[in-house]
């Protein structure tokens, strides 16, 4: 970071005079949540709704909207009700509820080849409306994961945020004498400067482990971006795939669930995928931790009345398996409630940290020219505002990340309209 002397006045969190090595991280550290501030909180931000998207979803639609009772309906009575509803439609998959409040969803394909989502009440079996394909977890999806870009140009420059984000984190270990002992230290409001530093350090504190976290998962995406990905988990074949010429029975649905239970009892079966008269394929959770629900899946002939394939994700290797990890790690889709509303919070602190690092640097410098000015004898020192001195310390970065943002901006309007 390009500073003048006067800029870097001593702080608890900068490194004592003659600290060489420190120094150095400090700088790197400065620089990184500097210059990369506007699209580093941007990620951030959209990264952490990411994480309730259903829940916002949830709030916008009534049809995701139900009221729990002791009565389940079944898997093929929730199919039969979504495909009597919309006959003309061809159903791609089924999702079991998100929670107890959530209706079960469906995606159908409409004879135009455009998608929407329909909502089925999982209790009592009622389709209870459909929505837009592009909604709210679609958007923040596409927003954090590329930017709506091309996935061969968003997703590598998203996921290469993961670098400057792993050495911020190493960086602020060493610029944080004893950062063990911030964990219950309350920040003082005696002044500004020490209030937010402060506040950046305590959140920072909290969110070593979640920045640890986040920057190795972001690191393997960007690693999936350039070509290292582990491809595809093993195939299953289906006697009939893809193929939706006529409804699948409900109670043939309801025998294949039942027998694939029996067969495999640790799988609890949370999708219906290439549904079809004559096949389709379940997953869900099972034995294996951490990894996504197709990572556990079933090809099931509906007439012959027989398991085709089974995949186990204890049977995967490390490549794969690390793979299938990087999903339920990075957005906290494992646990329950208490853990995805753990990575809300924790993502929010981080985007706290983006916004807190670049306050700091604008209170730095305007406390240092306004020292300056007295210096020269000027009683009365023109005020310094703090943001206008991390607009300008941004310099020519800010003429790439504003771009780049308003070209999401469009890229969104776009997609909105379509939909």
């Amino acid at each position: 970071m390009s500073t003048t002397p006067a800029a870097r006045p001593h702080t608890t969190a900068a490194p004592a005079k003659g600290g060489g090595g420190r120094r150095l991280w400090f700088d790197l550290h400065s620089w990184i949540g500097l210059k990369l501030s506007i699209f580093m909180a941007f990620v951030c931000l959209t990264g952490t709704l990411a994480t309730v998207s259903q829940e916002i979803d949830w709030l916008v639609f009534p049809e995701a909207r139900v009221t729990p009772t002791v009565q389940r309906a079944s898997w093929g009575g929730m199919t039969a009700a979504v495909q009597r509803a919309y006959p003309q439609w061809t159903l791609e998959s089924l999702s079991a509820p998100h929670a107890s409040r959530f209706a079960a969803r469906a995606v159908m394909r409409l004879p135009d080849g455009a998608r929407r989502f329909v909502w089925v009440d999982p209790y009592s079996g009622r389709v209870t409306g459909d929505t837009t394909w592009f909604n709210a977890q679609r958007i923040l999806r596409n927003t954090h994961r590329h930017l709506m870009l091309p996935l061969k140009i968003g997703v590598p420059l998203v996921s290469a945020l993961a670098v400057p984000l792993l050495l911020t984190l190493i960086s602020s270990l060493y610029i944080y004498k004893r950062w063990w002992r911030g964990f219950l230290t309350w920040p003082r409001a005696d002044r500004p400067r020490r209030l937010w530093g402060d506040v950046h350090r305590l959140a920072g504190v909290w969110s070593l482990w979640f920045i640890a976290v986040i920057a190795l998962t972001g690191g393997w995406y960007l690693v999936e971006s350039l070509g290292g990905g582990a491809g595809p988990a093993a195939e299953i074949v289906l006697s009939e795939p893809g193929v939706a010429t006529a409804p699948a029975d409900a109670d043939a649905i309801d025998h294949a669930v039942a027998e694939v239970t029996r067969q495999w009892p640790e799988l609890q079966v949370r999708g219906l995928h290439d549904v079809s008269a004559r096949s389709l394929l379940l997953d869900g959770e099972a034995q294996a931790w951490l990894v996504r629900d197709r990572a556990n899946a079933v090809g099931y002939d509906l007439q012959d009345h027989r398991m085709t394939g089974q995949r186990d994700g204890r049977d995967m290797g490390i490549h794969q398996r690390i793979s299938e990890m990087a999903d339920p790690l990075h957005f906290g889709t494992f646990g329950g409630w208490p853990v995805r509303w753990l990575w809300f919070v924790s993502g929010a602190l981080l985007t706290t940290l983006s916004v807190t690092g670049v306050y700091l640097y604008g209170l730095r410098v305007s406390d240092a020219l306004r020292s300056a000015a007295r210096r020269q004898g000027n009683a009365d020192p023109r005020a310094v505002s703090p943001w206008g001195q991390v607009w300008t310390g941004v310099a020519r970065w800010r003429w790439l990340w504003i771009p780049l943002l308003c070209v999401w901006g469009w890229l969104l309007a776009v997609a909105l309209r379509a939909a």
